[in-house]
């Protein structure tokens, strides 16, 4: 957990370790974590929209451009990525999720309360939920599994998860690349990060709350 922390704070001299490593190998790299984020249902505590936009503050910098990166590749990488991890969680709610979930083993990594937020979250929006969800760490990851396992047609959920990801990637990204340089930014970069991230937790963490006091509502009035 300390090492994931750090790598959220510290992302941008993470990101600028892999170029200088693994040149245009990077893409193949963030193209993974983005897709396990997004895919694996198990793993919504991945970095999400700070790494895209670290990705393109570091495709405007002399390290990045001397590597051949370029933030438009990085944009259809991340969508990419998260189309395909969207669908992988889908068929995996679709096939197994019960199942999963009263798993002993990895029933532990897949939080109750977060499957009821998404849960509640995709009855009360439907299909916009998709795309709205994308913009939430944790919700991002079990709406497609909440999909999957409700019976939500596949055609539907693909068709608003491609206009997701692609809003997404854009708007991240392309922030990252035209102001993740500024000096400003560059000094406060690990405050900046932070800031994203508790900006795009706040409505996953509102709704949990608020989950949380109507269960205890509900248990209160069951008992009189």
């Amino acid at each position: 957990m300390a090492f994931l922390i750090d790598f959220i704070l510290h992302i941008d001299a993470h990101i600028a370790n892999l170029v200088q490593s693994f040149g245009l190998w990077t893409y193949l790299i963030l193209f993974a974590v983005i897709f396990i984020e997004t895919g694996a249902v198990i793993m919504p505590f991945l970095p999400g929209d700070s790494l895209l936009f670290a990705a393109g503050a570091i495709a405007a910098t002399p390290a990045g451009l001397n590597a051949g990166l370029n933030h438009w590749v990085f944009m259809f990488v991340f969508f990419f990525a998260a189309v395909l991890g969207d669908s992988l969680n889908f068929w995996i709610g679709r096939t197994g999720g019960y199942q999963l979930i009263r798993h002993p083993m990895i029933g532990r990594f897949i939080k109750e309360e977060h499957i009821r937020e998404a849960e509640g979250f995709f009855e009360k929006r439907g299909a916009v939920a998709i795309i709205i969800a994308r913009y939430m760490p944790i919700v991002r990851t079990f709406v497609p599994f909440v999909a999957g396992i409700s019976q939500f047609p596949y055609s539907r959920f693909l068709k608003n998860s491609v206009i997701a990801a692609f809003t997404w990637s854009l708007i991240a990204t392309g922030a990252g690349y035209l102001f993740g340089n500024i000096p400003f930014v560059k000094a406060h970069f690990s405050i900046i990060i932070l800031g994203i991230a508790l900006v795009t937790l706040l409505p996953t963490i509102i709704g949990i709350i608020r989950s949380a006091m109507i269960s205890r509502r509900q248990k209160k009035l069951s008992k009189k």
